[in-house]
């Protein structure tokens, strides 16, 4: 019975309902496309292309590993964690090949070499490639390596010497080149010029992710910059010998060595290490948007229940007066949740699969995702949406009803003509938990010193301060219509039914500030975390510089030998090569930098605080003062770490800095950084010399695609860099904004449209309907002038708080454009979304509103 009545309710009071239903609708579609994000980062697929003809891989472990041991009470508990190496790591060529050799079923073991090689436009500082409509990463491998994939000559020869070079027809028909031509190549080493002797294609079509050149197998080892090691080994079987027979045989053979074995999907991620890399990212960012569009969405949907319970009191207040019982309008309620919840996320979930597909997209485009990790979709996502807004309904309809079941009939009546002046006891405990529970927020975000810790913090900051505002926002509206009676009060008859409602209606004026607040709390945010962080970083590299000049590259990064040459050149002090990394210490991820030690004082002031860099040596490491609190480190003290290749090493420490912000972590000797990196060439070589700029540039002239630039025009472009990462969480973001927007025009239209009798009762009484519209619009200036304050002060608490503990100023960035740009947005939604349903309201005929029945 109570289902054919939740039917019956729900077709009759669609109007109602249309709230709550777009509220879960857009809720069941940000979980599908965050989920979508979730599965991809676990289960998306990374196809091989390089080594579709051979079975089975053998290469390095791209992980550290750490085995912890804890005896309790008599048992013994043993944990293996691994996380993902920033480099390619690589093998020790003959050891491993004489054991993959030795084992049954295996016909041949191709060794491969992969290492960046960047084509150059002759006569010109880009690069053939992507720069001639390619956007794909171009490497070099030996050519006996062709086999893996497999390459063949459609044109020309294979290369002999350590000048010939043979290129994919891809590269071949962009640049428009054939054997005979020359080409110039900027690889780990100085930019050499090669003779095309010929053009080669795969055997089964074109490699979509990758442009390869191919050299002589003495020309890629000395490129590769890895002698007597190789990136893998392809492993093809003998006739008879199955894929699965292979795997076994190998990995019995490599047993007790570094080297892992691979076969079927599994090569992908050996083959494309951005991709496997990025689905640990992938499975975060979509973790993080979940998570926040989960709160988000509990927030919002309880809210809107809420106002709409709130609506249909007098209904419900009836049905208890003719002995309706609190558990059938309990089970009336959740029947009416459970059929706009499943409704609502069905269509929400069919539109959060094109949604999740459109995120994916730009976050490829942005070069957050690679391309290489393919996008993967089932029923799960989907079901998880339907399930949470059938739940979440459910939930939001029990807890916005508790006071209508649990009261007596003759005082739901009463309260349905007159709001109560105080909320309930259990609201206002549980407010006052989240307010107290937003200032321990606040106060452990003023301590956390590292991004991954405090950006999660950050944002379930606003979340959990959004929901004390919900609760205690009838408070809230009551304090803020005593402040602003005297300014409402100016402004005339409006202005004085504005405040009256304010007061009157106070529980019905907080569903309204409360996805302001949020809108506006969590914008400014999002907005503003990035720019807090950046300019930071950047204040501390600009004051860290001394160099008076930046040598910087347009391709992959300036050579050694560029570098060496500046130092030859007369009037140069110092040139400071950089290049960066990222090392493990245990499993804790650093950033990290070699620089080269000679005159390093001259171009680089970190700020030091104990020790010196004076004497940076090769088992040397500066550290920066987060760190050195971290790991517990100061000057002479031992530091074991991973580097980015995976190689273990100890370092002594013979400087803390301050800096670390704006140059990394650990700073480390140049050699031993370049020595454990996939691309060894300096991001950028910091110059201290009285030679001009032209000057400087002639001397470097023999080298194409660099550039001798001012340490402000190398700061911009390292700013285009930043920019790309904000992007990028803006991006993330975006959708939660998007979904709160919405909320805010949801439930302003809600609250407008059912004061429809108020309305005709105002105009029965001799108001116009010009007056009765500015009343609205005086109320909405109110409650958004309550609304964004609320949220701008929650923005600015937790702005200072992530900035006190990332930058250790409690000066966060605000861009002052920015932040009026939000406050107009949300005013405009505000405005918009008071005055459409307020115009409808007052078409009808006021007497035939005030006449006709409830």
């Amino acid at each position: 019975m109570m289902l054919r009545y939740a039917l019956q309710t729900v077709r009759d009071r669609k109007g109602g309902f249309v709230g709550a239903f777009l509220a879960l609708m857009c809720a069941a579609a940000l979980i599908t496309a965050c989920g979508t994000l979730l599965e991809t980062g676990l289960r998306g697929t990374i196809k091989t292309e390089r080594y579709a003809a051979a079975p089975v891989i053998v290469s390095a472990d791209q992980n550290v590993h750490q085995t912890t041991i804890k005896h309790k009470k008599g048992k013994t508990k043993v944990k293996h964690k691994a996380k993902p190496i920033a480099e390619r790591a690589w093998l020790r060529a003959d050891a491993i090949e004489r054991r993959i050799k030795s084992a049954p079923g295996v016909g041949s073991v191709v060794p491969e070499l992969t290492f960046i090689a960047q084509p150059m436009k002759p006569g010109s500082t880009t690069g053939a490639g992507p720069a001639d409509g390619g956007d794909t990463p171009t490497y070099g491998h030996a050519w006996e390596s062709a086999a893996l994939t497999p390459f063949r000559l459609v044109d020309g020869k294979a290369p002999r010497t350590s000048h010939d070079l043979v290129i994919d027809r891809g590269l071949a028909e962009r640049a428009g080149l054939r054997p005979g031509d020359r080409l110039t190549v900027q690889s780990t080493q100085s930019p050499r010029d090669y003779r095309i002797t010929g053009v080669a294609a795969p055997e089964n079509g074109a490699l979509r992710h990758q442009t390869s050149l191919f050299f002589s197998s003495e020309e890629a080892e000395r490129l590769a910059a890895h002698p007597g090691k190789i990136t893998a080994f392809g492993v093809v079987p003998t006739d008879g010998t199955t894929v699965t027979e292979l795997k076994k045989a190998v990995e019995q053979a490599v047993e007790g060595t570094s080297a892992q074995v691979s076969a079927e999907d599994d090569r992908g991620p050996v083959e494309f290490l951005d991709a496997a890399g990025a689905r640990v990212k992938l499975v975060s960012m979509g973790g993080a948007m979940g998570g926040t569009s989960l709160l988000v969405a509990v927030l919002v949907v309880v809210g809107t229940f809420a106002l709409s319970i709130q609506q249909r009191h007098r209904e419900l207040a009836l049905l208890r007066a003719v002995a309706a019982t609190p558990k059938q309008i309990r089970r009336l309620l959740g029947r009416e949740a459970v059929i706009v919840g499943g409704v609502a996320g069905a269509v929400g979930a069919l539109a959060g699969l094109p949604l999740g597909g459109w995120l994916h997209e730009r976050f490829v485009a942005t070069g957050a995702v690679p391309a290489t990790l393919e996008r993967t979709v089932s029923v799960f996502p989907p079901l998880v949406a339907v399930g949470a807004a059938v739940l979440g309904a459910w939930a939001a309809a029990r807890i916005a009803g508790r006071r209508i079941v649990r009261i007596r009939p003759a005082q739901a009546l009463s309260e349905a003509r007159v709001e109560r002046r105080r909320p309930a006891w259990s609201r206002i405990v549980a407010g006052l938990v989240l307010l107290v529970g937003g200032v321990v927020l606040v106060a452990v975000l003023s301590v956390l010193r590292t991004e991954a810790a405090s950006t999660p913090v950050t944002f379930l900051t606003v979340v959990v301060f959004a929901g004390a505002i919900a609760l205690l926002g009838p408070f809230v509206v009551r304090v803020a219509a005593a402040l602003l009676r005297g300014p409402l009060r100016m402004t005339g008859p409006g202005g004085k039914l504005a405040h009256a409602n304010l007061r009157g209606n106070a529980a019905r004026m907080a569903a309204v500030v409360t996805p302001l607040a949020l809108l506006t709390g969590m914008a400014c945010t999002v907005l503003f975390v990035q720019p807090t962080l950046d300019d930071a970083a950047r204040a501390q590299a600009r004051d860290g510089i001394r160099a008076n000049w930046v040598l910087a590259a347009q391709g992959p990064g300036v050579p050694a030998q560029a570098a060496r040459k500046l130092r030859t050149t007369g009037g140069v002090e110092a040139a400071t090569e950089v290049v960066r990394t990222t090392v493990r210490v245990g499993l804790d991820k650093y950033p990290a930098q070699g620089v080269t030690p000679e005159n390093l004082a001259r171009t680089w002031d970190p700020d030091v605080t104990a020790g010196s860099i004076e004497d940076l040596g090769a088992e040397d490491v500066a550290v920066s003062e987060l760190a050195a609190d971290r790991l517990g480190l100061k000057p002479g003290s031992t530091l074991k770490l991973t580097l980015g290749d995976g190689t273990k090493t100890e370092l002594t420490v013979r400087a803390i800095y301050a800096r670390g912000l704006g140059f990394g972590d650990l700073t480390m000797a140049h050699d031993l950084v370049a020595g454990h990196v996939d691309n060894p060439l300096a991001a950028t070589v910091l110059v201290r010399s009285d030679r001009t700029q032209e000057q400087l540039a002639a001397a470097v002239d023999e080298f194409p695609g660099l550039s001798v630039l001012t340490p402000a025009a190398a700061d911009s472009l390292q700013t285009e860099s930043r920019r790309t990462n904000a992007e990028v969480n803006l991006l993330a973001m975006g959708l939660v904004l998007a979904f709160t927007a919405i909320a805010v025009v949801n439930t302003l239209a809600m609250s407008v449209s059912e004061r429809i009798r108020e309305f005709a009762m105002l105009r029965l009484a001799g108001a116009t309907r010009r007056q009765v519209l500015r009343m609205l619009r005086t109320e909405a200036l109110a409650v958004l002038l309550i609304g964004t304050a609320l949220g701008s002060g929650v923005a600015l608490a937790v702005l200072t708080a992530f900035s006190i503990g990332m930058t250790g100023s409690a000066a966060p960035t605000v861009v002052p454009l920015v932040y009026v740009s939000v406050l107009a947005v949300a005013g405009l939604l505000a405005l918009t979304a008071t005055a459409l349903p307020g115009r409808a309201a007052l078409r009808p005929r006021p007497v035939t509103v005030a006449t006709a029945k409830e």
